[in-house]
């Protein structure tokens, strides 16, 4: 068990009962005072703690609004971030009981109709956290990554400059630019709005309980345009039998309660794509086979679009 977790439990009053992900942020389910919770342990360098606690008040705020995603936990001292001895970031937030909506890279369980309703719902609780957000107003220093123009298409996107993938063959490079050009063009004239958006509505992310969803890991969130998330769930679902449906029906979900251009989805989904061949780059093992299959995902999605 990390000693990290275990310092951190502690500064909460309580104990690690099992580890849940260990991957960029380490998760772990604890028992404190309040009931069962999640221990996050932060990693280094990506978000700052300034950050950090800019994501926490957010949670905390949406779930103030009734809206079911994890909320913030706080010290004895009421602070909601702990520094521990290793310069790591701690944080806990509520239980989210449910399980995954999905795994990556495996077919969506159950029957069309029950996907089709559950994407009908997550569309509509998405659009559900962009409102309620619109209502609030941020504290002075709340300050979060942007997922703006510049965010996916700049020089310096914030997951890394896709089309330079190592895995990358030359002509593969050149469609790729030829993406993000595309790209660039049809975000410069988008009619999305813009605002918090979670920024990684991953089926993994999305817990079903109880009939209805939860939205879980705030970690990537930050400011850009809001279909970006519809464009992410859609980003894995795109080899889904029944994606034609799910697309309707997500979209159908999120325009019950707010206005959305059906037509600039794709554009979005073809966003989170090339936006994901930059961040596998950096992050996974070069012998991994998730460089390929999003690579080309991406070229599928951009043939798809640009056609």
């Amino acid at each position: 068990m990390s000693a990290d977790a275990i310092a951190a439990a502690a500064l909460w009053g309580g104990t690690v009962t099992r580890p849940l992900t260990l991957r960029e942020n380490e998760v772990f389910e604890v028992a404190i005072p309040q009931g069962r919770a999640a221990l996050r342990l932060h990693r280094m360098g990506y978000q700052t703690a300034v950050a950090i606690r800019s994501e926490l008040w957010w949670c905390g705020e949406l779930g103030r609004a009734g809206l079911p995603v994890p909320t913030p936990l706080a010290l004895p001292d009421g602070s909601l971030l702990a520094r521990l001895p290793s310069g790591r970031h701690a944080s806990v937030v509520s239980w989210v009981a449910g399980e995954a909506l999905g795994a990556a890279g495996i077919s969506l369980p159950g029957p069309i109709g029950e996907q089709l309703a559950r994407h009908h719902a997550l569309g509509r609780l998405v659009a559900e956290i962009h409102r309620a957000t619109d209502a609030m107003t941020l504290p002075k220093d709340f300050d979060r990554p942007a997922w703006d123009h510049a965010g996916l298409v700049g020089e310096q996107p914030f997951w890394g400059r896709f089309w330079e993938h190592p895995a990358l063959t030359k002509d593969e490079a050149e469609r790729l630019l030829a993406a993000r050009e595309w790209l660039a063009q049809r975000l410069s004239a988008t009619a999305s709005p813009q605002g918090l958006i979670h920024a990684d509505v991953l089926r993994e992310n999305v817990f079903v309980n109880d009939g209805g969803l939860s939205i879980i890991d705030f970690d990537d969130s930050g400011f850009g345009y809001r279909w970006y998330d519809l464009g992410t769930v859609l980003s894995q679902n795109l080899y889904e039998p029944g994606y034609r449906d799910i697309r309707a029906a997500l979209i159908g979900g999120y325009s019950s309660v707010l206005p959305l251009n059906a037509d600039e989805v794709d554009s979005f989904t073809l966003a989170r794509t090339l936006a994901s061949v930059g961040w596998t780059a950096p992050r996974l093992p070069k012998d991994s086979p998730v460089h390929r299959s999003h690579i080309e995902r991406a070229l599928m999605m951009a043939a798809r679009c640009m056609a």
